[in-house]
């Protein structure tokens, strides 16, 4: 399902949210009648992935007998908008140059120590990152990364929390007053005078000096004319010329004339940044409780709104409980840099201490590793995340006939969840169970006397190395139809190996001789398919694994 947002009018949540599919939903069963001549109840369900999951949670549990299912994807908890946005947006800033060591530190290989060479400050943002639940392997696409839906939601933060900014660069206890803080050598507030208007009427302006600065995120503040007081996004700047951002208005653009002052100033995103640590909930979502002391209490001034619980109504019509009808198979991304992978967790809790002993026979909930909030949007990303389309699929597969006729599908994933509030699966399949096979990768060199495989393997050019995969499907999950291999980085995956047979576990080795010196990451990834056939187009399972091998 696609997310539906209403905006922010009066019961808009309910509209955009379960009300408007429930309707749907219900009408679709008069349809489904007339067409077929048959006044039996059709079988129904829900599915949507971010948004859609906030979705799909507010129709089972604001809704009962309108679905008897359904699967919500990549989900976060009531109060992670815009929490797990602004975290990242601080993490890219306060440790942008930093990032090759941290991302080579998590990669295979790798010291696994992603603090080391940090200051204090790139320290303390990292952890507190980590222990909002931004996976650490993740920050390998930093280059990519903005926000995610930040530009969606960070304008309704200034509306719901007007003088969050102001309290931010003025108040003691708030980050912005701390000198020992980066915030303020980071803070722009460059004002100059309009000289012309540029470009196509409406888009940029020329001023009297050129702003200086990280203007990532700024506004353009209008301090004297027809407009002042107003404010419109900054979209980018080349010297003295600087142009709007989308959704700037028009109104207030148009009004710009030379002669008028602006200021260029970014202070309410460098806030935002911060917006987290004044936004603690209820201990049970245990992502904030880094926020509070010894004794509970909030270690920072905290907002009389929290805007979490807001955005959920606005997006769904309702924030989540646990406490749902019918049928549920929650997915979860383990590389999830947006909505984080413990939210599912969360969920998982509160729907036991609904359900209780009945929580098996109404829920499952699937880690799937090395999957993002998204599917992989170009050849770099095949490299490091796998689809969670197959799994979606399945999952549909066996909700339906959990729900027809009984069948249970595939356990729950066994997790645990450490005290950075990172998720960690089981490591053998028989432990991990959900549906995802488990993949690991090894390379030693050919030819030398040590010969035990490893994540790394340092190597001279043109002498061979061998790669050792092994992979095995969770019981009741399928069987392994595909072994391919990526050693270049393209994400391509040109090469595939012959499996023997088609059974739950694959072990094989490949060689391969890189020819010229440098750093290589290559990956094997793996597929399965619930009944084995290698001719299945849907519901393929993917996972992957990687190693380093250093070519001098």
């Amino acid at each position: 399902m696609a997310t539906n947002n209403a905006g922010g009018l009066p019961g808009a949540g309910e509209l955009g949210g379960y009300r408007v599919n429930a309707a749907s939903a219900k009408f679709s069963r008069v349809v489904a009648a007339q067409v077929y001549g048959d006044s039996t109840r059709p079988r129904g369900y829900i599915y949507g992935a971010s948004g859609g999951a906030y979705q799909t949670m507010g129709a089972l549990e604001k809704t009962e007998g309108v679905w008897d299912g359904g699967v919500p994807m990549v989900p976060g908890t009531g109060n992670s908008i815009p929490s797990s946005m602004t975290v990242e947006l601080l993490g890219l800033r306060v440790l942008h140059d930093k990032f090759p060591q941290i991302v080579d530190a998590m990669e295979p290989g790798g010291s696994g120590n992603p603090y080391a060479g940090l200051n204090k400050e790139q320290q303390a943002v990292l952890r507190e990152a980590t222990r909002l639940g931004f996976p650490l392997r993740g920050w390998w696409n930093y280059a990519d990364l903005d926000g995610g839906a930040f530009s969606a939601v960070g304008g309704g933060v200034r509306i719901l929390d007007a003088s969050y900014v102001d309290d931010f660069w003025t108040r003691p206890g708030y980050t912005g007053t701390d000198p020992a803080s980066s915030a303020g050598t980071a803070r722009v507030r460059f004002e100059a005078d309009v000289t012309a208007l540029t470009g196509d009427p409406g888009s940029g302006l020329r001023l009297s000096a050129a702003p200086t600065g990280d203007l990532t995120g700024a506004d353009i503040v209008v301090v004297s004319g027809a407009a002042a007081g107003k404010t419109v996004p900054l979209g980018g700047s080349d010297g003295d010329t600087v142009t709007f951002g989308d959704n700037a208005d028009s109104a207030v653009t148009g009004a710009i004339r030379p002669g008028d002052r602006v200021r260029i100033d970014n202070s309410w995103f460098l806030a935002l940044q911060y917006y987290q640590r004044y936004q603690v909930p209820s201990r049970d979502l245990y992502g904030w409780n880094q926020f509070r002391d010894a004794n509970g209490a909030p270690l920072y001034p905290q907002r009389t709104v929290l805007a979490g619980p807001t955005f959920t109504q606005a997006v769904s019509g309702g924030v989540p409980t646990g406490k749902f009808h019918g049928k549920m198979i929650m997915l979860a991304s383990l590389m999830d840099v947006e909505a984080f992978p413990w939210p599912a967790d969360w969920y998982a809790r509160q729907a036991k201490a609904t359900l209780g002993s009945k929580l098996n026979d109404n829920y499952r909930v699937w880690f799937m590793d090395n999957a993002g909030h998204t599917q992989p949007l170009n050849p770099a990303a095949e490299t490091h995340l796998v689809s969670y389309d197959g799994e979606l699929q399945q999952a549909l597969r066996h909700l339906d006939e959990w729900v027809a006729n009984g069948t249970a599908p595939p356990a729950s994933t066994a997790y645990t969840v450490d005290g950075d509030t990172q998720v960690h699966p089981a490591a053998t399949a028989a432990e991990r169970r959900g549906v995802q096979p488990t993949v690991t990768l090894a390379v030693s060199k050919v030819g030398t006397r040590d010969v035990r495989p490893a994540a790394r393997a340092d190597a001279a050019a043109g002498q061979p190395v061998t790669l050792s995969v092994q992979a095995e499907t969770p019981p009741d999950a399928g069987k392994i139809i595909k072994v391919e291999w990526d050693f270049d980085g393209t994400g391509r995956y040109p090469e595939h190996s012959e499996l023997d047979r088609i059974d739950r576990a694959a072990r094989l080795t490949i060689a391969h001789t890189f020819t010229r010196p440098g750093t290589y990451f290559p990956v094997v990834r793996v597929t399965s398919e619930r009944n084995g056939d290698p001719k299945a187009p849907f519901g393929l399972v993917q996972n992957l694994a990687r190693v380093r091998v250093v070519v001098r």
